[in-house]
C-alpha cells in the first residue's frame, strides 16, 4: 500500500501565511529586553528594530543576550521582508552562540522568504538538532520549504508534526486542510 499526499492549492498560499519566527527571551531590563518583548509579541514596526540596534550599540550584553538580541532584531526584519538584512543578523548570532537553535531556524526562514528552499533545510535541521523552545515553528518552516521543493509528502508530515506539538496553533491546521491523503 503506497500512501500519496498532495497539496490542494499553490505554495503561494502557504507563503502568504508567512514563515514562523522563533524569538529569544532576553531578560534583565533595558532595551534588549524590550527588543525581546517586541519580537515575541509579534511587532513589526521599524521603531522596534531600532530599539534592538540601540541595545546592541549601547548596552553591555553577555554573549547569549547579544546573540539573542541579534536573533530578535532579525525576526523583526523578517516580518518586514528584509531577508538579506535578517540573514546577516542570524549569521552574527550563530558566530556568537553556535548552539542557539533559533538563529538557525530563523536563518532558514529567511531563505524560505527568498524562495531558496533547499538552502533553508540544513539550517532548520540544525536548529531542530540543537533544540528550540518552540520546535513546532521549525517543523512548520520546514514544511514550507518542502512544499517549495514540491515534496508534498514531507511537507504534510511536518505540518502534522507542528500541529501535534502545538495543537492550538491554527497555521499548520490551515495548511493541512489543503492536503488530501490517499492510499494505493
Amino acid at each position: 500500500m503506497i500512501r500519496t499526499v498532495s497539496a490542494a492549492g499553490a505554495l503561494a498560499v502557504a507563503l502568504c501565511a508567512g514563515s514562523a519566527q522563533a524569538a529569544v527571551t532576553v531578560i534583565g531590563g533595558g532595551m534588549a529586553e524590550a527588543c525581546s518583548d517586541a519580537a515575541i509579541g509579534g511587532e513589526s514596526d521599524i521603531k522596534f528594530q531600532q530599539l534592538c540596534t540601540d541595545a546592541l550599540d549601547s548596552e553591555f550584553l553577555n554573549a547569549r543576550d547579544r546573540a539573542g538580541t541579534l536573533v530578535n532584531r532579525g525576526v523583526l526584519k523578517l516580518r518586514r521582508g528584509t531577508y538579506p538584512e535578517a540573514t546577516r543578523d542570524f549569521d552574527q548570532a550563530v558566530k556568537l552562540q553556535p548552539g542557539m537553535g533559533e538563529a538557525y531556524v530563523n536563518r532558514g526562514a529567511a531563505s524560505i522568504g527568498q524562495r531558496r528552499y533547499a538552502d533553508s533545510l540544513p539550517d532548520i535541521n540544525k536548529g531542530l538538532e540543537l533544540g528550540l523552545l518552540e520546535p513546532a515553528k521549525a517543523y512548520y518552516n520546514r514544511a514550507l520549504a518542502y512544499e517549495g521543493l514540491e515534496d508534498a509528502k514531507s511537507a504534510y508530515f511536518d505540518y502534522q508534526k507542528a500541529l501535534e506539538m502545538q495543537p492550538e496553533w491554527a497555521a499548520p491546521r490551515e495548511q493541512l486542510a489543503r492536503f488530501s491523503v490517499s492510499r494505493r
